[in-house]
């Protein structure tokens, strides 16, 4: 017959008031880890709930819970359980078988967009990330400031009142500034227009937008408009787009006095030989790189030409107030010119 010595027996105490201790220790124990991981999971859900319920609303489109939890990234069983909280806490309200935000769950809403467009605001300028990442970064970040974290970001940033992609960012009193002009696919042949917005959702037809190398501020004239496609000069280059993609882009209509001047091109299409002036940087270009730019020379009305091209012709060096610098296309695509 085994038995077992105070030894055994002391060292199966230790052992399992170790594993206790592992799972319910304050703040660290496994218990709690996974306890207040639900929660945030929850959190999580309920907010982004509260967002698409929003932009659908922005859009005039109604949802039901099967759209929602196609759109969402979380388990179904999961969505409805937590749709039917947010009906108990009074955010949302059913109509048959539609979502509709209560005004609390607006609100609520609104600060969830405030912090997303804030954090894409964060991103543009103050980090070197491409701007393809910064809607999902943001999507992850949107749901870790509270209030008082939220209004010190935005006092950071300036209190900025459009994020990088020309979205409003709401007002911590949940006002929203308006984004005016039409969409690129409605502006008529021969109509001048200034892009306000460029729509990073679906992700699909943003990186066609992305991959096109359109800027934000940039004037335009449309030239062909159909079912098949939509063309427009911008900065002395040539844009073609199909109507599905042309969508997303939004466009202020500028009265027929205004002259948008033809004389006026990107430096990335600069040629050897040619000499041209500075006439800005695009909007396109913000904040830190932005800066470095300035500091490197790159301002309004001076002189500009290449100084060396590289093999593959990319990078180039201008020669910027007696100095060669190295730029890449995408770079000096962002600095306007005038050619001389």
């Amino acid at each position: 017959m085994n038995t077992y010595s105070p030894i055994h027996a002391l060292l199966i105490f230790l052992f399992f008031s170790i594993i206790i201790y592992l799972l319910f220790r304050p703040i660290k124990g496994w218990f709690w880890v996974i306890k207040n991981n639900l929660k945030t999971n929850e959190k999580t859900v309920i907010e982004d709930v509260l967002k698409q319920l929003y932009h659908y609303e922005k859009s005039g489109k109604e949802v039901d819970i099967n759209t929602l939890t196609n759109v969402l990234k979380f388990n179904n069983s999961l969505v409805v359980e937590v749709i039917n909280k947010m009906a108990i806490n009074e955010l949302i309200q059913f109509k048959g078988d539609i979502l509709k935000l209560t005004n609390s769950g607006r609100d609520y809403a609104l600060r969830i967009v405030r912090v997303h467009r804030l954090w894409e605001k964060y991103l543009a300028e103050k980090t070197g990330f491409d701007k393809e990442e910064w809607h999902e970064r943001a999507e992850e970040m949107e749901h870790q400031l509270d209030h008082e974290e939220t209004d010190l970001l935005a006092t950071q940033l300036g209190n900025p009142m459009y994020d990088p992609h020309g979205d409003p960012i709401p007002t911590n009193r949940g006002v929203v500034a308006k984004v005016d002009g039409i969409a690129l696919s409605s502006l008529a042949v021969d109509c001048l227009g200034k892009i306000t917005h460029i729509e990073d959702e679906p992700d699909v037809i943003y990186k066609q937008i992305l991959a096109e190398n359109i800027h934000i501020g940039s004037q335009i004239r449309v030239v062909e408009n159909n079912l098949q496609r939509v063309v427009f000069y911008a900065e002395g280059e040539e844009f073609k787009l199909a109507p599905i993609v042309a969508a997303n882009i939004t466009v202020a209509i500028l009265e027929k006095d205004v002259v948008i001047e033809d004389n006026r091109f990107r430096l990335s299409s600069l040629k050897e030989n040619e000499i041209a002036k500075i006439v800005g940087i695009s909007k396109e270009c913000r904040g830190d790189n932005r800066r470095r730019l300035l500091d490197l020379g790159f301002v309004k009305g001076t002189e500009i030409s290449i100084d060396l091209l590289s093999p593959l012709r990319n990078p180039k060096a201008y020669l910027v107030k007696g100095t060669s610098i190295a730029l890449r296309n995408y770079q000096a695509s962002k600095i306007l010119i005038q050619k001389t």
